[in-house]
């Protein structure tokens, strides 16, 4: 509930990243909405009715003009197309009649003979009609909330510039949100870090390669014949703070791991505090064969699937992991790093969703890094909530890295250049920005507002994949869904 809860706010904050420059722009919002499907709450505050529908997957906000008439998109074009001749427009449309009228001549010239070209005709006017009634439902429920003289109130009257804020503005707030929670969990709450104080120390070296081939039961225990650790034999014991390895002050953990795989195979001085006092020993640092880990500290694998090795220096001791608020200036780096993620996601998504199709259909298992759903992440955050196995600032850590990282793949999805999405009016007033500026330098005037209502048919085709994705993750979600365990398993 509290999950879903923080879905809803980011929702509504996002709709009031549109609400807010569009009132200030003077357009006319009639509607401001949180969910879809039928109204649970709703009041009126001037010309705006605020409300809260059953369904909160989503969120609008209604203001005339999204998609301009089709006299406006002509008018101000045609207007100074006949001041430059020095004649009349005779109205918005004179220009399309005489274009209607000099096609029909050339339809009618006799180069198609026989009764196969009126009946292709009449299928391409049907055609065509179908789309114009659609376009022109589109429009006129665009601006039937449009009273005389409120035209200039409308979304298409905004300048380019205006538009483009107002249309930003709404996945713009879902950044800043997200990475306003992201500051809340790794500075304010702070991350699990390894310190240079010991908390486990390994009694022998036992080579990767040999562990794999050891019974499970061995898997923990030492033979007669291992190598004992130089840990071990130096009498390092839990609580030890390690200050230095050969010379080098080890200010953290990766810092000291580092030093050790550097010196592999040499005699160092180690010093540590105990009980508050300095101590120094030298120690052998043995060169062992260790498992390969990547910059997440995840294993390497080998094609087959076993861990893939590396020789490094091996010292013998495990750290004690405290939570440490992560340093300012790594801050940066770590948004970057799940900004271009979820970009990346977005970017493979068709190859995810082929994933999912295969997984729906039962040729292929559930990857818990892959894909999920709302339904999933609701699911996931209930298990968070439930478990005795996490307390409760990691509870409430993981929940708020969520939260986080769902504002900002709204942000990233809310980006594609495409409508209906915020990205493809985003693109479509760039596209009518850089037309302006082409129309003005050939010297052929100002030019009305794009006709977005041409592109209706790509946007049920994006509407139409956007529910087929969503109810195929939901589908997979519920019949295959990923745990908890699951996540904690693979390692996210």
């Amino acid at each position: 509930m509290l999950f879903l809860i923080g879905i809803s706010i980011s929702i509504a904050l996002h709709e009031l990243g549109h609400l807010t420059p569009a009132k200030k722009f003077g357009v006319k919002v009639t509607h401001y909405m949180v969910g879809f499907g039928p109204t649970l709450f709703s009041f009126r505050r001037g010309e705006t009715e605020y409300g809260i529908k059953a369904f909160p997957l989503g969120g609008f906000i209604a203001m005339p003009g999204m998609y301009p008439p089709e006299e406006a998109t002509k008018a101000r074009h045609e207007t100074a197309a006949a001041a430059q001749k020095g004649g009349t427009a005779a109205g918005p449309n004179a220009a399309l009649d005489s274009t209607d009228n000099e096609t029909s001549g050339r339809l009618g010239d006799g180069t198609d003979d026989g009764a196969a070209a009126p009946l292709r005709r009449d299928r391409k006017k049907r055609k065509g009609r179908l789309f114009e009634d659609t376009m022109a439902d589109a429009r006129g429920f665009s601006n039937q909330e449009i009273e005389p003289g409120e035209e200039h109130r409308t979304f298409y009257a905004l300048s380019v510039p205006k538009r483009l804020v107002v249309m930003f503005s709404g996945p713009l707030v879902n950044l800043v949100l997200g990475i306003l929670i992201m500051a809340i969990s790794l500075l304010g709450i702070g991350v699990i870090t390894p310190t240079t104080t010991v908390q486990t120390v390994v009694e022998c070296a036992v080579p990767a390669s040999e562990a794999q081939q050891r019974p499970a039961s061995e898997q923990n225990t030492c033979r007669d014949d291992d190598q004992l650790t130089p840990a071990w034999e130096a009498g390092i014991k839990p609580g030890d703070e390690i200050t230095a390895i050969a010379g080098v002050e080890t200010k953290d953990w990766d810092q000291l791991s580092s030093v050790i795989k550097d010196h592999a195979g040499e005699r160092v001085d180690v010093d540590f505090i105990r009980d508050g006092q300095a101590q120094t020993v030298t120690v052998p640092i043995i060169a062992t064969e260790r498992p390969k880990v990547d910059d997440t500290g995840k294993a390497v694998l080998n094609p087959d699937g076993t861990p893939q090795t590396e020789t490094q220096g091996f010292f013998g001791v495990g750290p004690v992991q405290e939570r440490q608020s992560l340093p300012l200036a790594e801050f940066p780096g770590a948004v970057w790093d799940q900004v271009s993620g979820v970009f990346h996601a977005i970017l493979t998504l068709p190859v995810k969703l082929v994933d999912i199709g295969e997984v729906a259909v039962g040729t292929k298992d559930r990857d818990a890094e892959g894909l999920v759903g709302m339904v999933g992440v609701g699911r996931i955050a209930g298990e968070i909530v439930s478990t005795d196995q996490i307390d409760v600032v990691d509870k409430a850590q993981m929940g708020l890295g969520m939260l986080g990282s769902l504002n900002i793949f709204l942000f990233a999805f809310n980006m594609i250049p495409l409508l209906p999405l915020d990205g493809g009016h985003i693109a479509v007033g760039l596209y009518e920005g850089a037309r302006r500026r082409i129309n003005r330098w050939r010297g052929r005037g100002l030019v009305g507002p794009f006709d977005t209502a041409k592109l209706l048919p790509l946007t049920y085709v994006c509407i139409g994949l956007m529910l087929c994705m969503t109810a195929l993750l939901v589908y997979v979600d519920l019949v295959k869904p990923i745990t908890l365990d699951a996540i904690f398993n693979s390692g996210g």
